[in-house]
This record gives structure tokens, C-alpha cells and sequence, in this order.
């Protein structure tokens, strides 16, 4: 059984093959914030979306989650050319209503803190690189009640270029002695495993990954990952 409550199933089987047996040795993550560790799209779908009512317009939320999957960036740029709208100001305006949002409505998916939690009690670490700011990772993981399981970030404010850029990955493994062939990249866009590749890791992609996603894992919830990482028929020693 699993730290979860079920054995692996043959399709979650499949993947440890697919990551060549490198998943064995696993005992770091590094994770993406927003789509990955926080179910944060939805309440960013709703702040474009009090944007665009401000200017009288409207757009579904799915249509905006989906756009703002590839960025943020991309999804104000689309929707102020849609729109006839001034993108500066509409990018303004938008972060109003998102500050508005509070943290706590921002959950962690379900199973991460548990996934975290292991990884911890296997003497391993999680990090973080995102493009979200400091301030805001920071409240979603006290919202979260995660602060205590992270070693360290990367975000925005650090000097290292966007993902699929591997730069700020290879800064969080150096600056935290992460060996490469005991970590995996957590993440829900293709610019995530583009990254951990370049850098060396194990890859991890969370949700239905598009065609052209290479991942070494794919996995739709949490649950799986931990059976993946932890079965409880596996001896595991301290190894980072």
C-alpha cells in the first residue's frame, strides 16, 4: 500500500520505466508554484475576467485559464488585442483585482503537503523556482501551512532568466547541494520540463500533458506521484 492508501497501478508502473529507473533514487523536488503546487488559475481566470468587466467586456473563464496557462504575459497581450484595450492599463487593473484575492483561496492541489512531507522524512528537499514574486509565494505557502517544508526559492525577483531557461534551475541545485540524478522538476507547462532537462533532473509533468511534452513522468494528481516516490516495499536510505 501506499503512503496514499492504494497500490500503484499499472499505469503509474509504466512511468517508473519511462524515467529508466532514475525514479529510485529520487529524494529532492524542485517544484513550479502556480498550476503545480497552488490551484491558483482559477482565481486569476476571475481577476481577467473583473478586468474585462470594468471595460464592459467579458470572456469565458475556461478560454482565460487557458491563456494564462502559457503566461500571464501572453494572456493580458491576447486579450487587450482582442479587446481594443491598452495593455499596460488592463495589466493594471487586473493585478487590483488579484490582490484582492486572499491566499487561503488559493489551496495547495490535494496530496502535496503530503508529497512534501515525505520528501522531508526521506532527508530530501524541496525547492521551489517560479515566476511568481517573492511576497506572494511566500503567503501561499503560509497559507498552505507548507513554509516549514521548503528549503529555499528562485522566483521573479532573482537575477536568472525565464523558464525554459535552466539557469535558475542549476542556481537552486548548486546553492542547495541537490544531486541531479536524486531530483525531479515538478511542473504543468512545457517550459518546466524544458528546464529540468536542460538542467539534468528528472522531469515530472502534472495534468494532460499537450502533445510534444516530453516528460519522464506524467501524472494527473498527487497521489501518484507519492506511490511513485515512496512504496512502502522499498527499502530507502538517506541520500541526497
Amino acid at each position: 500500500m501506499s503512503p496514499l492508501g492504494r497500490p500503484a497501478s499499472p499505469r503509474e508502473t509504466d512511468h517508473l520505466r519511462a524515467a529508466d529507473g532514475r525514479i529510485d533514487a529520487i529524494r529532492n523536488i524542485i517544484w513550479d508554484v502556480d498550476g503545480t503546487l497552488f490551484d491558483t488559475y482559477p482565481a486569476i481566470a476571475r481577476a481577467f475576467r473583473a478586468a474585462l468587466h470594468e471595460s464592459g467586456r467579458d470572456a469565458g473563464l475556461g478560454r482565460i485559464m487557458t491563456l494564462a496557462r502559457d503566461s500571464l504575459a501572453h494572456c493580458a497581450a491576447s486579450l487587450a488585442e482582442e479587446y481594443g484595450l491598452d495593455q499596460a492599463g488592463f495589466e493594471a487593473v487586473v493585478a487590483r483585482h488579484y490582490e484582492r484575492t486572499r491566499p487561503e483561496d488559493q489551496p495547495p492541489f490535494p496530496g502535496v503537503k503530503e508529497v512534501c512531507e515525505q520528501i522531508c522524512r526521506a532527508d530530501g528537499q524541496n525547492v521551489i523556482v517560479t515566476h511568481r514574486g517573492p511576497r506572494g509565494t511566500a503567503e501561499l505557502l503560509a497559507a498552505g501551512g507548507l513554509s516549514e517544508l521548503f528549503s529555499g526559492w528562485i522566483t521573479r525577483a532573482d537575477p536568472y532568466p525565464r523558464k525554459p531557461d535552466p539557469a535558475a534551475f542549476n542556481a537552486i541545485i548548486n546553492r542547495h547541494g541537490l544531486r541531479r540524478d536524486a531530483t525531479v522538476a515538478v511542473g504543468d507547462r512545457d517550459i518546466d520540463i524544458l528546464a529540468g532537462k536542460a538542467a539534468g533532473v528528472v522531469t515530472c509533468f502534472f495534468g494532460e500533458a499537450p502533445a510534444g511534452v516530453d516528460a519522464d513522468i506524467t501524472i494527473t494528481d498527487f497521489g501518484e506521484l507519492a506511490r511513485l516516490l515512496f512504496p512502502t516495499d522499498r527499502q530507502r536510505s538517506s541520500f541526497r
